[in-house]
């Protein structure tokens, strides 16, 4: 295969990779609709492909915008298995951001040194000073990884010290539960006796 033709190839794929990643990124709930389908552009000092190794290197500052999506980084790593099973992005910065505008028009956001997205596992993995942030409620640690589509966060911190997973949540965040939904508790035998 001619190096042209490679290069081309090669890019296709990390470009569709940029860009599946961001859909995956962007907040699950309430995130502003109409954003995945706005053009995605990567503004960096340098790019250069690694196609020996399928990784696209974007060096900056990096800042990536798609809608309301903003993320900004000091570089930006795009790789692709040989067979294209494994994809992952990851952004590094001091920190990197991650940032989208939700439908009710706040802001949710990420940072971390290191922001990581597993494709093929559709995991997030926040390392060093991690922070997630929506709607004022957020949980920071030295590790937050999120799967996506188990819906399941686990955070931790170094384990040293008074490190700690802190989590804040904002009082309107809270649902007030309708009683008539919740769960009846089977009566007991002594119940019954006293309604006799």
């Amino acid at each position: 295969m001619n190096q042209t033709k490679l290069s081309s190839t090669y890019f296709t794929r990390a470009s569709a990779l940029c860009l599946f990643a961001l859909s995956v990124l962007s907040f699950n709930t309430s995130a502003k609709e109409g954003d995945l389908q706005q053009e995605l552009k990567i503004a960096a000092v340098s790019q250069r492909a690694d196609i020996k190794n399928n990784q696209i290197i974007f060096n900056g500052p990096v800042k990536i915008t798609q809608g309301s999506i903003n993320i900004n980084a000091d570089e930006l790593r795009a790789f692709s298995s040989e067979n294209g099973q494994t994809q992952t992005l990851v952004a590094t910065g001091n920190p990197a951001t991650f940032s989208q505008e939700l439908d009710d028009g706040r802001v949710g956001t990420a940072s971390a040194n290191e922001i990581r997205y597993d494709l093929a596992t559709t995991t997030l993995l926040l390392t060093g000073n991690a922070k997630l942030d929506q709607a004022g409620s957020q949980v920071t640690g030295n590790m937050i990884r999120y799967n996506i589509n188990a819906q399941e966060l686990v955070a931790e911190s170094t384990g040293t010290g008074n490190d700690r997973v802190i989590t804040i949540i904002q009082p309107e965040n809270f649902q007030e539960a309708d009683p008539a939904s919740q769960p009846k508790s089977p009566e007991t035998q002594l119940e019954k006796q006293g309604n006799q």
